[in-house]
């Protein structure tokens, strides 16, 4: 196993929807385990294939909150997810709803998004996967699921801070390919290496 750059918005991979896996094989499963190996060196709670610059309908999760009866990490291969919570349309809260990405580090930003998902899918081994996530878990399931799709958080935000994100990504220079930054090496941009209890409440 080994750890990946994760790469930065503005490589393509990360804006155009990823292909079906078409064979669970070894090669997919030696990319699932550098997948996670390198989402515990990100201190991330998510990582989508694309991600890693590989355009395959891919996730894994990490998540120490509430489950319900789902593992607290796992992945999952060509997931469908439904919203079975609406979106509201409200301003999303500036504390309480606020999303990060290790694909636009080191910026934050508060979005809307369904209390309550179903979501399924394969594991590794060609088993079915299918539940519901609610709350944050379901935040996590949304998230990733975007990348699959060619969306990063950032295109759902409202104008106000949809603003604020078109300031940052051109001073970053993020409007073009090339940027990746490595877990574990590269100084973490949400600065969990700094202070470890906060990897642990991500």
């Amino acid at each position: 196993m080994s750890v990946l750059p994760i790469v930065v918005h503005g490589e393509p991979v990360l804006h155009q929807r990823a292909k079906e896996v078409e064979t669970i094989d070894d090669d997919v499963r030696r990319l699932v385990q550098d997948m996670d190996e390198t989402l515990d060196a990100s201190h991330g709670v998510g990582l989508a294939a694309p991600q890693v610059g590989v355009g395959l309908r891919i996730f894994l999760w990490k998540w120490q909150g509430d489950t319900g009866d789902v593992p607290h990490r796992g992945v999952i291969i060509n997931p469908r997810l439904r919203l079975i919570g609406r979106v509201s349309q409200d301003d999303p809260d500036p504390e309480d709803e606020v999303e990060g990405c290790l694909s636009a580090p080191g910026y934050s930003y508060p979005l809307k998004r369904s209390d309550h998902i179903e979501i399924q899918g394969f594991d590794t081994s060609g088993e079915r996967l299918q539940f519901e996530a609610h709350g944050w878990f379901a935040r996590i399931m949304q998230h990733e699921y975007d990348h699959l799709d060619g969306y990063l958080y950032v295109n759902r935000l409202k104008p106000r801070w949809a603003k604020r994100w078109k300031k940052a990504v051109k001073r970053e220079g993020w409007t073009v390919p090339g940027h990746s930054w490595m877990p574990g090496e590269d100084p973490d941009p949400f600065g969990y290496d700094e202070d470890p209890q906060l990897a642990e409440q991500s």
